[in-house]
């Protein structure tokens, strides 16, 4: 299997996941879109992967390689009908490029919180194994406020209705950092837009008290990411 990984921050990467592929043998070919990278020929690809970034789905003035990504999502959901993954800004993009809506997420969601699987997300072959409520790591002021037509809801939180969400047969969007691994906190909180809200969100120290947050909970954050990997990597092989 190979995976074709759109990528628009450079500390916005697979994570964790990177090591679930190198133990499968599974190739993966990142473009870092922010750095000018250009998306290659879609047909060798079997997965395209959306990650996270600073920017919104609507900056296509300041980013304009926007539009040209969100196309290419449409063309590979709607056309080539192949295993997708959204995580955060691309669960957003995802909702975006085939006809839904995205907002300001309000309050800004911030740190480690529960998600809970809809009724339709207990059923979903992507999230087989996993515990109907579990915390995940969220770094968000954008949300998903309306889904495309068609698409199920498959995890919520309190303050975000759509954390998770199926568009066609096989694209998936997760709007929390199922891919978080040791040190991202560290690494995001260099970048001024998500350091501004944190200390926004959360107030002083709060670097140091997400930290702590993530150690507590790595455990079940890698035990999740596992499970999660070896149902998609079934479904993208199916």
């Amino acid at each position: 299997m190979r995976i074709l990984v759109l990528q628009h921050l450079a500390s916005e990467h697979p994570g964790v996941f990177r090591a679930f592929m190198a133990a499968d043998g599974v190739a993966w070919d990142a473009v870092e879109l922010d750095e000018g990278g250009v998306i290659p020929p879609l047909e060798p690809y079997d997965a395209l992967w959306v990650m996270g970034g600073a920017m919104d789905v609507w900056d296509v003035d300041a980013y304009p390689w926007l539009i040209e990504e969100k196309r290419v999502i449409r063309r590979w959901v709607r056309e080539l009908n192949r295993p997708f993954l959204g995580v955060c800004l691309g669960h957003q993009l995802l909702a975006d490029a085939l006809g839904g809506t995205c907002g300001p997420q309000r309050p800004p969601e911030v740190g480690v919180f529960d998600i809970e699987l809809t009724a339709e997300g207990r059923e979903d072959p992507l999230f087989a194994g996993l515990p109907a409520r579990s915390k995940a790591l969220q770094w968000h002021s954008v949300r998903v406020a309306q889904p495309p037509e068609g698409a199920r809801v498959l995890a919520s939180s309190s303050l975000c209705r759509v954390q998770a969400m199926q568009v066609a047969d096989r694209a998936w969007g997760l709007q929390y950092h199922v891919e978080a691994e040791a040190g991202v906190v560290r690494d995001w909180a260099c970048v001024p837009e998500y350091r501004r809200a944190l200390e926004e969100t959360n107030g002083p120290g709060a670097m140091e008290r997400l930290q702590d947050d993530m150690a507590t909970n790595a455990a079940d954050f890698a035990a999740n990411a596992a499970i999660l990997w070896r149902n998609f990597a079934r479904l993208a092989r199916g």
